[in-house]
């Protein structure tokens, strides 16, 4: 099952040296096949952006999404951008800068539109319960929906122990993502 790390500025910080740092000792000891820079906040969003692409190629092995910005991912050499799920229509224009596509999906009807609009994968969220997300899906609700669907399928939203990762290693997601099991 792939592990897809995604960062914070709750835990990883905005201030370079720490980011960098941080990212760098997270990646090593986790080991993701696939990793997100996120953070909505940060007056210096490129520079960390670049900090963290690069970190994920030194490294090697990680494929590095940005989050919501087509353009700066292909400018910094990322392999792809993660979409928040008010972006559907730019799944497109992402797939045309040969970009993989990762999008938000909360309900089984976004994940057909990802799925038919030609996104690589999605997140789908929350399985478990998570601040602030609503109310949890559970893992019977995403059996269900690896059921209808072909599209990969991240489980995200509260996964923080072994226990919920095992649980999700026994459905057909694809993998599970996390910001918190990753720190």
């Amino acid at each position: 099952m792939q592990k897809y790390l995604i960062t914070s500025r709750e835990f990883y910080t905005q201030d370079s040296d720490i980011f960098s740092k941080t990212l760098y000792e997270q990646l090593k000891k986790h080991k993701p096949e696939y990793a997100l820079f996120r953070d909505k906040t940060a007056t210096n969003y490129k520079d960390l952006a670049s900090i963290f692409t690069l970190t994920c190629k030194e490294i090697g092995g990680i494929k590095s999404f940005i989050h919501q910005d087509i353009s700066l991912a292909k400018a910094l050499g990322a392999d792809g951008v993660h979409l928040t799920s008010k972006q559907f229509l730019e799944i497109q224009n992402a797939k045309s800068k040969n970009l993989e596509v990762m999008i938000s999906a909360h309900t089984h009807d976004e994940v057909l539109q990802a799925q038919k609009l030609g996104a690589d994968a999605v997140t789908y969220s929350p399985i478990f319960a998570s601040p602030h997300k609503g109310e949890p899906k559970g893992v019977d609700d995403l059996e269900e929906l690896l059921y209808k669907y072909k599209i990969k399928v991240f489980a995200l939203g509260g996964i923080l122990t072994n226990e919920q990762v095992e649980m999700i290693a026994k459905t057909k997601a694809y993998g599970f993502a996390s910001i918190r099991y990753f720190f």
